[in-house]
């Protein structure tokens, strides 16, 4: 799956963290924050395929839009190891916020 970025800020975790009276380890991450101007369009229909035959739990990721720099291009969705049997994967989304719509990463919960 190729990633996508209309406008990408490289934002220190550490420095982040550290902003808002967090403690920090030592080890800084950098996050991708995504901005596009038009909110995206429908999401498509996606037929789920079986899962593979794997060892280990596999969940389902739907497809999102995602946008280019210039227009929105689908990244269809696939299935991936699930970190716990017990682990539930929350889709990303787009977020409208004042300066457009920003992307929100899906992560695991449970």
């Amino acid at each position: 799956m190729q990633l996508r970025y209309f406008r990408r800020l490289r934002v220190p975790m550490i420095a982040a963290v550290a902003a808002f009276g967090l403690a920090a380890s030592a080890s800084a991450q950098t996050s991708t924050i995504v901005i596009a101007p038009t909110a995206p369009p429908p999401p498509r229909v996606e037929s789920v395929p079986s899962p593979p035959q794997a060892t280990q739990t596999m969940a389902w990721q739907a497809g999102h839009w995602a946008w280019n720099g210039s227009a929105w291009s689908w990244d269809e969705g696939q299935y991936v190891p699930a970190p716990q049997t017990t682990a539930v994967w929350e889709p990303g989304h787009w977020a409208q916020q004042d300066n457009g719509y920003v992307w929100v990463d899906g992560h695991w919960g449970g």
